[in-house]
């Protein structure tokens, strides 16, 4: 599984991708694998009131990543391990399993459980 972003043909790259460009339209149609990519961090919070499932406290960052001369922006966990600050260096690490699928409302073979939490480099 890769953390993918999506460029289309005028250069512009977003995460998640979009059948048409946010910025001017066009067809998303490259894609673009992130998970061996850094990323700084933009700004982070610590939830401790968790939706069923997930851990507490869950911590959560918004990082962005350079491509190409394009920033892009995503939002994830952040491993146990990991203590941040704005500006800090941090990177994907997929996880099998980013909350409890027993714990969820929906049927279990609905959703994809699996993920990348972020890290500090």
């Amino acid at each position: 599984m890769s953390l993918t972003a999506y460029r289309c043909p005028n250069g512009h790259v977003t995460y998640p991708g979009h059948e048409l460009c946010p910025e001017c339209g066009e067809a998303q149609t490259e894609e673009v694998d992130l998970s061996d990519e850094t990323a700084e961090v933009v700004t982070w919070t610590e939830n401790t009131a968790t939706p069923p499932g997930v851990r507490r406290p869950n911590s959560l960052a918004i990082v962005e990543f350079e491509v190409e001369g394009e920033s892009v922006r995503a939002i994830g966990q952040l491993t146990d391990e990991t203590e941040v600050e704005i500006g800090d260096e941090v990177r994907p690490v997929y996880a099998e399993q980013l909350r409890d699928p027993d714990a969820g409302i929906r049927e279990k073979e609905s959703q994809e459980w699996d993920g990348y939490r972020f890290e500090s480099v």
